[in-house]
């Protein structure tokens, strides 16, 4: 049985994930960031968490070079952030405020909960590279509420679900 690709990703778009910006720094000091909802938990004990990258990604060859990388669950007041690191060519740091993590990877602030990881390891994906993360760091806010993506588009939670 074949899947038509066009099918396969509507179909996927009827589940509702979390917006993340996934950053990390190479060896020479080049920051990176991208926007992604391929975000996941993996473990508890030990912390560990998942994301992937698709291989035509300009970002992907600092990945796989960085030994680490940081999760932004970004909020529903960061929609444009999101947008910035969505695209390619920009200079998606300027002004972005943020602060460096344990990995020396960058977290954004305002960011609905960060996690600081340090590369366990990437798999081969498809038509992506799977990185598995250590979590060396987290941090949450209870103030914000979470940017969400369905059916390819962004959009809030009803009021009073938290």
């Amino acid at each position: 049985m074949s899947i038509d690709p066009v099918a396969f990703r509507e179909t996927l778009g009827n589940f509702v994930t979390g917006v993340t910006v996934i950053t990390a720094v190479d060896p020479k000091g080049e920051h990176v960031g991208i926007t992604a909802n391929s975000f996941s938990s993996l473990s508890l004990d030990p912390p560990m968490v998942l994301f992937s990258v698709d291989r035509k990604s300009q970002s992907l060859p600092v990945f796989e070079a960085a030994g680490c990388f940081s999760i932004n669950v970004l909020s529903d007041a960061q929609k444009d952030l999101s947008n910035c690191f969505a695209k390619s060519g920009t200079d998606k740091w300027a002004g972005v405020p943020r602060s460096t993590g344990q990995t020396g990877c960058r977290l954004i602030d305002g960011a609905l909960a960060t996690f600081d990881c340090t590369t366990h390891a990437q798999y081969d994906g498809g038509d992506h590279i799977i990185f598995i993360g250590n979590v060396v760091a987290m941090n949450s806010s209870k103030e914000a509420r979470p940017l969400v993506f369905y059916k390819g588009a962004y959009n809030s939670l009803s009021e009073g679900a938290q």
